[in-house]
């Protein structure tokens, strides 16, 4: 088997496998992974590459906020900050503002590392921890 696809189905099982917190984490860090991609193509005067992974971020954050169960209150807090980055992302991709990105990046990695703090404390082990 090439080891391209040997590494797709790797990554298959993991998310086939993983537990709704994990899965969270791992939105998280393709969000991060998008938004980084998206300064790079920036940089690189790449526009396209923009804006393909700033939609990608776009859709990562679009799918947390319509998992949010509002009958918990934790919930409107994050749907107050995947209101905002939304909004930022689409400043970003509009003006194609690495200065916005980072401020999205440092919300996002804030976020994830508060998520992954919180996996801990409740005794979700992954190896992605």
């Amino acid at each position: 088997m090439p080891l391209p696809q040997a590494y797709a189905q790797y990554k298959n099982s993991k998310v086939l496998t993983a537990k709704p917190a994990e899965l969270t984490l791992m939105l998280y860090d393709g969000a991060i992974k998008f938004c980084n991609m998206a300064k790079d193509g920036i940089d690189a005067a790449d526009i396209e590459k923009a804006h393909v992974n700033i939609t990608k971020a776009q859709r990562i954050i679009d799918y947390l906020r319509q998992t949010l169960d509002m009958k918990y209150e934790v919930a409107k807090d994050f749907e107050n900050i995947y209101s905002y980055l939304s909004r930022r992302l689409v400043e970003a991709n509009l003006h194609k503002d690495p200065e916005i990105l980072e401020e999205i990046l440092t919300h996002l990695r804030s976020v994830r590392d508060n998520w992954k703090e919180v996996m801990k404390k409740n005794g979700i082990a992954s190896s992605m921890i």
